[in-house]
């Protein structure tokens, strides 16, 4: 058996299968080094086309037409209850003032009830809900169930209030003690330099006085206390004497052994991460949010530290270039929002981010990383500050090794190490013996590892190859079969029905309403984030068709049919199935919709 391929059952495969699942890859990929090492390919006519790297299929989608719904076709906020309400006090509003034209506008209604009146008794959408008649009455006005408590808290909080906007727009935030932060993490810096200069001088010099072989153990002496100085940590609030550092105090957060959610752009959204905690994840972490559109105060960006009720370790997860842009974000969260923890991306691959500095560029910025760390976890004694990496920037030289210590020794309560490099982004197998290998180097702090877990059997296998690793993190896992944490927790393999999967999507689209909006714009920024999740959930292959489960992460099954049609919908590659499956809870796309996924996924 091949590996890289998930073998089907023989009464499940399709005709088209037949032709060989394995000549298809060998032509494929001799084809591949062919044009890699001539660097040219023949066209047609005769002449020759330069191999060009970026017409493999991999990477994002950038040109993808991306559905806008105008504003012109939002109904104004003055006739959101219907007729009889206040008029509008805006002399240039440039929404629908129009009630009987926006309804006639507006098509049917999706379904007879409405997710967000059943579960709240009051729907702020009113009469722009696609579910409007499950609470509007004859008159067309907007209704609130008795049982409607308006002082209730919200189920959701953070985000950013007008307030808050308005002043980090204006510049009138008080970053005093981030700017004093960041000064005495510079002094310690350069303290830290000092040291390491005089003691190298100093070896030198006693090199040079005293003759091989006479002084050996006395040196080895020195060098073993030496070390033991470097070694001891000086962050958390700046210096030893800080509560964060006391080995005996209990940590704000225990990262030990539990099921942590990846932060995944895009698909790391609200209601994905609400289907994870209820499949057993422990803790959970917003999308990445980069630190200069934060202190601009725009919404888009503080959306992703929005956090659900049920989410309850939650972490903000920050990305940037500059440790003063870094510290102001992280002391404005810390501040203003309800977060358990705050943690610093320097692994994240995206050239855009990489190219300015951020993400996994801080890995070769030490002097940057050492400033950030150890003035944002000296924000405060009770919010940890930790750090997601990757193994390097270029597969053939990992320093995840010697930068671990150093982020531990600077002031990080924990870090995550995903077992691949920038240039490797999702492609080869993760390296777990190497993440072992820099676990062993911690002290004290909890290391995460992450890569390549998508079921029980992958999971154990990694914690008995790597001991020193505290917890798991797991992300592609959790997007192709979500109940991974569950499967974890009960140590056994559990394949849900195609029922049971479409039970678990329309969770999906409720919350996704209750979130975004039931209105037209919410439904279709639902469909949009239901469809970019569908382009990872196609990859799940239930058990029952596998010839030798568990599935693997990284292989590809040969081409099957499911055990119900909607089962085979579901497993479908193709982007139109999944728009399909989308009408069937959200309804029909409105005309001209089409839909291109984000990534081009070469890793499967």
């Amino acid at each position: 058996m091949e590996a890289g391929i998930c073998y089907i059952k023989p009464e499940y495969l399709v005709t088209e299968a037949n032709i060989g699942s394995e000549a298809v890859i060998t032509e494929n990929s001799e084809t591949n080094k062919r044009k890699r090492e001539d660097g040219e390919e023949k066209v047609e006519g005769g002449g020759k086309k330069k191999w060009d790297k970026k017409e493999r299929k991999r990477g994002q989608n950038k040109n993808r037409p991306v559905f806008k719904d105008e504003r012109y076709s939002h109904l104004c906020h003055s006739l959101i209850d219907g007729t009889g309400g206040e008029p509008c006090s805006l002399a240039n509003c440039r929404y629908v003032h129009d009630l009987d034209a926006f309804l006639a506008a507006k098509g049917e209604d999706l379904g007879p009830e409405c997710y967000v009146y059943t579960t709240k008794g009051y729907c702020a959408r009113g009469v722009s809900c696609r579910f409007a008649k499950a609470h509007t009455n004859e008159q067309g006005r907007n209704l609130k169930r008795e049982d409607y408590d308006e002082k209730a808290p919200p189920t959701t909080c953070n985000g950013v209030s007008s307030d808050l906007q308005v002043r980090l727009r204006k510049h009138e935030y008080d970053f005093k003690r981030s700017k004093e932060l960041i000064k005495l993490a510079e002094k310690l810096r350069d303290e830290r330099k000092q040291r390491e200069q005089q003691e190298k001088e100093k070896s030198v010099e006693t090199a040079e006085e005293n003759p091989a072989n006479e002084t050996t153990d006395k040196l080895e002496e020195e060098e073993h206390t030496d070390s033991k100085e470097l070694d001891k940590p000086t962050g958390c609030a700046i210096d030893d004497s800080t509560a964060g550092r006391d080995a005996d105090k209990k940590p704000a957060v225990d990262f030990r052994e539990k099921l942590v959610l990846s932060p995944l752009t895009t698909l790391g959204n609200l209601p994905f991460r609400r289907i994870c905690k209820e499949f057993g994840a422990d803790i959970t972490c917003g999308e990445m949010a980069c630190a200069q559109p934060l202190l601009k105060g725009m919404g888009q960006e503080w959306a992703l530290t929005k956090r659900h009720q049920s989410e309850d370790v939650f972490g903000v997860q920050l990305c940037g270039n500059n440790p003063n842009m870094l510290n102001q974000a992280a002391q404005v969260i810390q501040e203003t929002a309800q977060v358990d923890y705050i943690d610093l991306n320097i692994g994240c691959p995206i050239d855009l981010i990489y190219q300015q500095g951020g993400g996994s560029a801080l890995m070769r910025r030490t002097n940057i990383l050492e400033l950030t760390v150890r003035s944002c976890a000296a924000l405060s004694d009770c919010l940890p500050f930790t750090v997601k990496m990757r193994t390097g920037i270029y597969a053939d030289k990992s320093v995840a090794h010697d930068l671990l210590p150093l982020v531990e020794e600077w002031g990080a309560s924990a870090v995550t190490l995903h077992g691949r490099s920038r240039e490797q982004r999702y492609t080869k197998h993760a390296n777990w013996t190497y993440i072992e290998e820099c676990a062993a180097k911690a002290k004290r702090m909890p290391v995460i590892g992450n890569g390549d877990i998508l079921s029980y059997e992958d999971y154990v296998e990694r914690r008995t190859l790597a001991p020193h690793v505290s917890s798991v993190m797991i992300g592609r896992g959790a997007l192709i079969k979500p109940w991974i944490f569950q499967e974890i927790k009960e140590k056994q393999a559990w394949s849900p029905s195609s029922g049971q999967r479409y039970e678990m999507l329309q969770k999906f689209c409720n919350y996704g309403l209750e979130h975004w909006g039931s209105d037209t714009k919410g439904v279709e920024t639902t469909r949009r984030f239901l469809l970019e999740w569908q382009s990872f959930l196609y990859r799940y292959i239930p058990e029952a068709l596998q010839t030798s489960p568990p599935q693997k992460i990284n292989a590809r099954p040969q081409k099957y049919r499911g055990r119900d049609e909607m089962e085979t919908l579901m497993s479908s590659g193709n982007a139109a199935d999944w728009v399909k499956l989308s009408e069937s809870l959200l309804g029909p796309v409105p005309d001209g919709f089409s839909f291109v996924p984000k990534h081009k996924a070469n890793a499967f």
